[in-house]
């Protein structure tokens, strides 16, 4: 990756997980070490995904990041060290989840019929507020016209659908990885992300990714987002030389280098 200017300036690090901090299904040792540098260095990490509720409890508790974003947006969850409590933050309500999962349900159901090659994500059980099929992490790569129907399935019946580079994720509600980060600072850092965005850096790998890529001018793709090129209206400024996780540590290196 060319080395881009004005890293003296970031202290935000916004990162997908899925194939940009992974590779082959797992994070290597050098993009959880990166992590953990640039909290060090004074930057703060957040996480904003599509993994599940489950997860991000987890990630939350136990990661070096000041945060996360799950389910492309549904929520935010922040763990406060002082008061020893998780503090989670939905866009919809409890009632409202509940409708939602119902109408999954019937599309669920439709998917599977349709689309025989496709699964339910294994970690739906973890999920709160959205759908996840599968179509390559624990199956057979489906071709992308099948993908495509999964997606034409969720959206006949109103949904929101949005394809990761494992999962396509579908859900209810007015809302997407950029809305819940927006509240996320306002809530957490107390700060307006629009007047800041210059001080953030976000790294994402997929077309769910778009609209982080969209609205800071300071994004980076992993190398394997130029799978995704041709699907992509909105593009990173950047894109590293390395795939997934080792891309991700060589960008990390680069911000560190330039706050020193």
């Amino acid at each position: 990756m060319e080395l881009f200017q004005g890293t003296q300036g970031i202290r935000y690090l916004l990162t997908d997980i899925d194939d940009t901090i992974t590779n082959n299904g797992r994070i290597p040792a050098c993009a959880f070490t990166a992590m953990e540098r640039l909290q060090q260095a004074g930057i703060r990490v957040v996480p904003i995904t599509g993994r599940p509720g489950g997860w991000c409890d987890h990630i939350a508790r136990m990661w070096p990041v000041d945060g996360v974003v799950g389910e492309n947006g549904a929520f935010y969850f922040y763990y406060d060290e002082e008061k020893r409590r998780m503090i989670r933050r939905y866009f919809r309500t409890e009632a409202e989840r509940a409708e939602d999962k119902k109408k999954l349900a019937a599309i669920e159901k439709e998917v599977l019929s349709r689309v025989p090659g496709c699964r339910v994500s294994a970690d739906q059980a973890y999920r709160e507020a959205d759908l996840a099929i599968d179509f390559c992490e624990d199956v057979p790569p489906l071709d992308r016209d099948e993908i495509d129907t999964i997606v034409s399935i969720f959206e006949a019946h109103g949904a929101v659908a949005k394809i990761s580079s494992i999962h396509v994720n579908g859900w209810f509600g007015d809302y997407d990885k950029l809305s819940m980060t927006s509240l996320f600072f306002r809530e957490v850092f107390h700060v307006d992300l629009d007047t800041i965005r210059e001080q953030v850096i976000f790294s994402g790998d997929s077309p769910n990714d778009e609209p982080m890529f969209e609205f800071f001018p300071k994004s980076v793709g992993v190398a394997n987002i130029l799978a995704f090129a041709d699907r992509l209206t909105h593009k990173p400024a950047w894109v590293t030389q390395k795939e997934g996780g080792l891309g991700f540590a060589q960008m990390a290196d680069l911000i560190n280098r330039g706050q020193a």
